[in-house]
């Protein structure tokens, strides 16, 4: 099987309801629909629905970081990449980013970190061997990305001088 890297499936539209009264796409849906590229993610590399209930296992986002380079206007289309930036038996590291479809610019990418979970328990536990086999596989292959400049981002005022 053939592994994209980036990931280069999922495609959105701006919606009526995701406009704020700045006339361009409220903070708030760009996580959401940030969200909805995590789900094509998670199918993709294995960890979908029909997965999670057969395992009886979900994952929990631990942290997320988003960064905001170009307004998203009602109507535009959207494209998302997804990168794996790196995992073990129980956690993925990725970012995805969200581009216009139309005019390629960046407009905003969210860096995550994922915990896989036991339901039953509500506690951490190490993903089946099948898709550990699968992630390493993804992993050699979007290794040879170049690391984008917004992963391990860190916010904050730098200091002012005179």
């Amino acid at each position: 099987m053939a592994i994209d890297a980036p990931l280069d499936v999922y495609r959105d539209v701006v919606r009526p309801e995701w406009i704020d009264t700045n006339d361009h796409m409220n903070v708030g849906y760009y996580l959401v629909v940030f969200d909805l590229a995590t789900d094509e993610f998670m199918r993709w590399v294995g960890l979908g629905q029909e997965y999670r209930r057969a395992h009886h296992v979900t994952t929990f986002c631990l942290e997320a970081h988003v960064t905001y380079h170009r307004e998203a206007r009602e109507g535009d289309p959207l494209r998302f990449t997804t990168q794996l930036l790196g995992h073990d038996a129980k956690r993925l590291h990725y970012i995805h980013a969200m581009y216009h479809a139309r005019d390629g610019y960046l407009v905003a990418t969210n860096e995550l970190t994922s915990l896989h979970v036991a339901l039953a328990t509500r506690r951490s536990a190490a993903m089946a061997p099948d898709i550990l086999a699968r992630l390493a596989a993804i992993q050699k292959a979007h290794d040879a990305l170049p690391r984008p400049p917004q992963v391990g981002r860190v916010m904050g005022l730098a200091a002012r001088t005179g």
